[in-house]
């Protein structure tokens, strides 16, 4: 088990959506993955505010947001600054898949979200990471 701890950014407009993605993965999302200190986001601009003051190992962006979404963020984060971190996707549907791996998605999770599905993607792409 790692002692180390890494930062995630979870956005959503829907502060239900980032509650259960928070309570679905918790502290840590394995036991062979660091704990997690969760900074949350309710907009773009709080999502590339939070990105310029702090440094994430992951990225969860709800693609649905209603104003602007996960995959715009995105697409924004990764052609405006440097050592954007692997992202998580939210969508709706399973077949969104395409359209967040053209945004550059480590990997999706679809709603409803399954906060197993969530945790087993999380530590994969947090392991991914640290290789």
């Amino acid at each position: 088990m790692s002692d180390e701890t890494v930062r995630i950014l979870v956005f959503s407009d829907d502060k239900d959506k980032r509650a259960a993605v928070i309570n679905g993965i918790g502290l840590r999302a394995s036991k062979d993955t660091p704990r997690i200190e969760w900074v949350e986001a309710a907009t773009g601009f709080g999502v590339r505010d939070a990105f310029d003051q702090q440094d994430f190992a992951l990225l969860v962006l709800d693609a649905e947001s209603k104003k602007e979404g996960g995959m715009s963020v995105a697409q924004d984060l990764q052609e405006t600054r440097d050592g954007v971190p692997p992202i998580i996707f939210l969508t709706a549907r399973p077949q969104d898949e395409w359209l967040a791996t053209w945004a550059g998605a480590a990997a999706t999770v679809s709603d409803p979200i399954d906060p197993i599905i969530l945790q087993e993607t999380v530590a994969e792409v947090l392991r991914g990471a640290a290789r």
